[in-house]
């Protein structure tokens, strides 16, 4: 959904979740909650909601999990928001009064490493989504999970694996190193800048970088290193039909929150000349519908 007019001071997180990610258009705004839905409810589906839980959702932009959560148990859930984003925050919980539902939460800023404020086997469900995958220690979060559970609670997440759009950028750029001082297509270079400038590209940057330093056996690894013993881990891999065909959306919209927009690149790497070329190649390919729709999402559920 699109940001009301009187919104909170904006950040990253929040600039990105309300417009980049969608590119401010309402229309597509619409079919990336759809999209969204899905994932929260294997979410929740995966927390087997049980009336008079406590429900922690760690990382929680807009709300969009916990939200669901009460709409399925209505009263009878506790939840408790959490998210490193203050602007973020303060817009969940104007949603949380706009939906009458503010009684029943808690909202609280802090990372997912460092959840002292929750106390001890407090709660009963730990649920993420896409918010794991930007923690720098992801074992201190894990850690953190296992420590708020209560015996017999579970943790589920769905988070995205993004190591091969790394991979991609890093084979870019050693194509275009190989080809140095060759004439030939200048598209390759281009196509390489705008990857580059929103995945890292060398091993080192990679290695560096929380959003696509781990796999999905990483999560196993970090789930039985915080001591969870049931453990049941699924990387989902969907190709379909794009769901954007947009020139503009595609231009004014971002894979994630630290990733420009290919507008913005535009603007601060590419001359006139460069955007032209650019565009004549890659704006068919979008509008045709021929650029398909990658998700590769970890699923993982663990208990206590």
């Amino acid at each position: 959904m699109n940001a009301p007019q009187n919104e909170p001071p904006s950040d990253e997180w929040f600039n990105w979740l309300l417009h980049e990610r969608h590119g401010d258009d309402s229309d597509y705004a619409l079919v990336v909650r759809d999209a969204v839905a899905r994932f929260v409810d294997r979410v929740l589906d995966g927390a087997r909601l049980v009336p008079d839980m406590a429900l922690l959702d760690i990382g929680t932009g807009d709300g969009v999990v916990g939200f669901r959560a009460i709409e399925r148990l209505g009263k009878n859930v506790r939840v408790i928001f959490t998210d490193i984003s203050a602007p973020l925050l303060q817009y969940t919980e104007m949603l949380a009064k706009r939906r009458n539902t503010a009684e029943q939460c808690t909202f609280l800023q802090c990372s997912a490493e460092n959840l002292s404020a929750i106390a001890d086997s407090s709660m009963d469900a730990v649920v993420a989504r896409a918010s794991v995958a930007y923690v720098a220690d992801k074992m201190a979060a894990f850690r953190e999970f296992y420590r708020v559970l209560k015996p017999g609670g579970r943790m589920s997440i769905a988070e995205p694996i993004m190591q091969d759009e790394a991979f991609a950028a890093r084979a870019l750029k050693k194509a275009v190193e190989a080809r140095s001082g060759q004439s030939g297509d200048g598209f390759l270079p281009l196509l390489h800048r705008w990857k580059a400038a929103q995945f890292p590209d060398t091993e080192q940057s990679c290695a560096a970088n929380p959003l696509v330093n781990f796999s999905e056996r990483d999560f196993l690894n970090f789930a039985r290193g915080a001591g969870f013993s049931e453990i049941h881990l699924q990387l989902a891999i969907d190709v379909t039909a794009p769901l954007n065909r947009s020139w503009d959306v595609f231009l004014n919209s971002s894979p994630h929150p630290w990733a420009p927009s290919l507008q913005r690149i535009f603007s601060e790497q590419f001359s006139p000349e460069e955007r032209r070329l650019f565009e004549s190649v890659v704006r068919p390919t979008v509008e045709s519908g021929k650029n398909p729709t990658v998700d590769r999402i970890a699923y993982l559920i663990a208990i206590k």
